[in-house]
């Protein structure tokens, strides 16, 4: 398998991206790619524009956080409006055929740029979209999707997003349902232009991570939207 980078942006509240990321990072290069982690969005596209045939992941929790003032403490660390030419590199990248592996929490990443739930296929809609406490969830796979194809169904603890946005263009791979809860949209495939596009709504801890099936299942998601 040729090698080929992974451009993993992370970082923000409530999640212990500092613990998980490097989980991520070595999930990934178990199956051929060379994972860099960086906390700064800048390097990342600096990065990703030296490097076109790398994949993009985000597995972050940063945004605008102005939706409820519960978030001040954290706004001068953590808030974050996406600069124009960050916002260019990235929907360019995966616009003219560069893969991006969303993860979680960048399902709400972003939140002043609009076209970023067009490019990840599908999103978070404050004041709709929302999410039980951290507990178990069932994840059921669509048996029919090639890359769910010979894994089964399994179990974690993890946040269990409901009523996100998805395109009617993403292929549903697999749902996620909390106790009492509905059977939710949770991980997807979808195509940018020419890029290809994977994103998986659990992944809320290196636990979650690690999980066997969902460790295959991201390295499947990975090597998809790579190309390879």
């Amino acid at each position: 398998m040729r090698s080929t980078r992974a451009l993993i942006y992370t970082g923000g509240i409530s999640h212990p991206f500092e613990q998980a990321a490097p989980v991520l990072a070595q999930l990934l290069n178990e199956v051929g790619f060379a994972a860099v982690v960086s906390f700064d969005l800048n390097a990342i596209v600096a990065a990703l524009q030296d490097d076109p045939q790398a994949l993009l992941v985000i597995y972050a929790l940063r945004w605008g956080m102005t939706q409820h003032e519960k978030y001040a403490p954290d706004r001068a660390q953590w808030a974050l409006q996406i600069a124009e030419p960050a916002r260019h590199a990235i929907s360019g990248h995966v616009r003219g055929g560069g893969g991006l592996l969303g993860i979680h929490t960048a399902s709400i990443c972003f939140d002043d740029w609009a076209e970023w739930p067009q490019v990840l296929g599908g999103g978070w809609q404050w004041g709709i979209s929302h999410h039980p406490p951290l507990g178990p969830v069932e994840m059921t796979l669509d048996a029919a999707h090639p890359l769910a194809q010979g894994l089964p169904n399994f179990s974690l603890m993890d946040e269990a997003y409901t009523q996100l946005t998805v395109s009617p263009a993403a292929a549903i791979v697999a749902r996620v349902t909390a106790a009492g809860g509905v059977a939710e949209p949770a991980v997807w495939t979808h195509q940018y232009g020419a890029g290809r596009v994977f994103y998986d709504s659990v992944g809320h801890d290196s636990a979650s991570l690690s999980e066997r099936t969902h460790r295959q299942l991201l390295q499947r998601g990975a090597c998809w939207a790579a190309g390879i």
